[in-house]
């Protein structure tokens, strides 16, 4: 007998559009370290000063990316023009608990987080008495929850909100992709409710292009930056790391 055929894995479709260009925000408390991070990945000086909202208004860094494919292939085309892919970092105002309802700089941050691509989600686990921490002590989990349940928050918001428009909309007018958004954003909605992101949710192509519209917080990609002190990094001696 013919050996059976493996069973192909069925790759998992990521959100997103795709793009030479890529925006990534950096976001987390007040204190935690975004600027300073910013400033690391940028090689730029924005002020990070301790105090909470040092940054208000966004700063961006664009960064083109080296790749030696791309100019290999400009001499042997040579092109009218050159783009070079590329990564914009936006350093974004630091979240509070309740950010959603309108505490701390409001709903300043809902445009900037959603103007973005993916997330650097920044994470304060180093002790320092010296810089002070916007909760009154340092607890990285706590943190990660606080930020997470703002975005979640933030996300069912928006998504009642498209989501009343919508049944309006087919009330009127009945038609076929209306349901079907209306179908997605239900899908959206109870993830949300049960404290899953929507990018862990199992999307199929067309459901991807109606989740593209509302450039919802929680479909984002996320890259979690643990920031602690060199030395403690070293010698694996951080005791919040094992928790995070």
């Amino acid at each position: 007998m013919p050996p059976k055929k493996k069973a192909e894995v069925q790759q998992k479709i990521i959100l997103g559009r795709a793009s030479n260009t890529l925006k990534m925000g950096l976001v987390g408390l007040p204190n935690v370290g975004k600027s300073t991070t910013f400033n690391m990945l940028s090689n730029l000086s924005v002020p990070a000063e301790n105090y909470p909202f040092c940054t208000i208004d966004p700063s961006e860094a664009k960064i083109f990316v080296p790749d030696r494919r791309f100019e290999r292939l400009c001499e042997i085309y040579g092109p009218r023009s050159k783009v070079a892919a590329s990564i914009s970092i936006f350093d974004i105002a630091g979240l509070v608990a309740g950010a959603s309802e309108g505490e701390g700089l409001r709903n300043a941050f809902l445009s900037h987080i959603q103007a973005v691509d993916g997330i650097y989600h920044v994470v304060r686990a180093f002790s320092n008495e010296e810089v002070m921490h916007n909760e009154g002590e340092v607890d990285p989990i706590r943190d990660l929850e606080i930020i997470t349940n703002e975005l979640f928050q933030k996300d069912l918001q928006h998504l009642n909100r498209l989501i009343e428009e919508l049944q309006r909309v087919i009330a009127r007018m009945n038609k076929k992709p209306d349901k079907e958004e209306l179908e997605v954003l239900l899908k959206c909605k109870e993830l949300i409710e049960a404290k899953t992101p929507i990018r862990n949710g199992t999307w199929t192509g067309k459901e991807i292009e109606t989740l593209n519209k509302p450039l919802l917080m929680s479909s984002k990609p996320v890259v979690y930056l643990a920031n602690i002190g060199r030395d403690e990094y070293i010698a694996q001696k951080n005791r919040y790391l094992p928790k995070i």
